[in-house]
């Protein structure tokens, strides 16, 4: 016997939702993107937030600090011009993106810098400077 989920109608319906809808409707925006890869690493004084965002100027990025968050945002307009015959065509071109990092309590909001080389965005955040001041003891039992 066939199974009625199989019939010829049903199989029509999902081949033209697959056909007819975007990657992102298909598996979630959470996986397609035109923001930049991101590598978070963290050292003992630092924790450094690395992105691939190549063909950009500095002056292209906005980094914001806004209440626990690290905002990282661009916007850039190219423009270019073709002359056909004697009308002068412009086409444009725009991209931008935004991400957004949490800010853990032990960083230090007011020492974060951030350099721009070859394509790859490295922003820098110093950790707060936080003694422990706590010794290991034995605690005796009465």
């Amino acid at each position: 016997m066939i199974n009625p989920i199989f019939t010829s109608n049903k199989i029509t319906n999902v081949i033209d939702n697959v056909l007819n809808s975007s990657l992102s409707d298909i598996i979630g925006t959470d996986f397609v993107s035109d923001s930049p890869s991101v590598n978070i690493t963290e050292n003992e004084k630092n924790h450094n937030i690395i992105l691939a965002a190549p063909g950009l100027d500095k002056l292209d990025f906005v980094i914001k600090v806004e209440n626990d968050q690290l905002l990282v945002s661009t916007k850039k307009e190219l423009v270019a011009n073709k002359k056909e015959n004697i009308f002068l065509r412009r086409e444009f071109s725009y991209s931008s993106f935004k991400r957004s990092f949490h800010l853990p309590e032990t960083i230090d909001r007011e020492n974060i810098s951030a350099a721009y080389k070859d394509g790859i965005l490295n922003i820098t955040i110093a950790k707060k400077n936080v003694q422990k001041g706590y010794k290991d003891r034995k605690i005796d039992i009465s």
